[in-house]
């Protein structure tokens, strides 16, 4: 019974190198995930998906060491929690650097125009672009006024607003749908026989 606990609790690797293991793995996936885009972030195919998957199975042994005991990963969680809460808390109360941290919203379509240069910039295909619109319930691109990739990963639409011939034109068809069911209504009042 005795080696299971040490198995389980005693440190292989001193308790320093179990929190900074986890620092230095942090930052450099915060720079890694940065430079590569926000594409990763988006997962907009099966293979950003695969990426980000792996990237956490990469890195594992890099944050852990040697060291398989329980203690230690709890050691090396705490340390990523705690590292993600403070750079968090700092970049709140430093929006400027959060700029500079996250990076800006990328328009991907500008007044219903797609922004071919950004999208090649970001690596998105129209394929995907098209994906990501039907995921949030647009049917086709050219229903959008605005598609934006924000520095999370996330693409937000805007769809266009109807033209005012079109607005005008609907209301005529619901006047016109409205004086159909009343002519419908006063045919039906006249075809009836009187009361007693």
């Amino acid at each position: 019974m005795h080696k299971i606990w040490v198995d389980m609790f005693w440190l292989g690797l001193p308790v320093t190198e179990k929190i900074l293991r986890p620092v230095i793995v942090y930052l450099f996936l915060i720079g890694g995930l940065r430079l590569a885009g926000k594409r990763e972030l988006a997962q907009l195919n099966p293979f950003d998906l695969i990426v980000l998957l792996t990237l956490s199975n990469t890195v594992q042994n890099a944050i852990i060491g040697d060291d398989n005991t329980v203690l230690g990963g709890l050691i090396g969680a705490t340390t990523l929690l705690l590292i993600n809460y403070s750079v968090v808390r700092f970049l709140f109360r430093h929006p400027k650097l959060e700029r500079v941290a996250e990076g800006e919203a990328t328009r991907l379509i500008h007044k219903g125009k797609i922004q071919d240069g950004q999208l090649a910039k970001e690596m998105i295909s129209q394929a995907e672009l098209q994906a990501a619109a039907r995921r949030q319930g647009i049917a086709h691109l050219r229903e959008v006024e605005e598609a934006v990739l924000e520095p999370g990963g996330i693409i937000t639409f805007s769809a266009r607003e109807p033209v005012p011939e079109e607005l005008r034109h609907r209301e005529l068809l619901e006047q016109l749908n409205k004086i159909s069911r009343e002519v419908a209504a006063l045919r039906a009042a006249s075809a009836s026989p009187p009361g007693p």
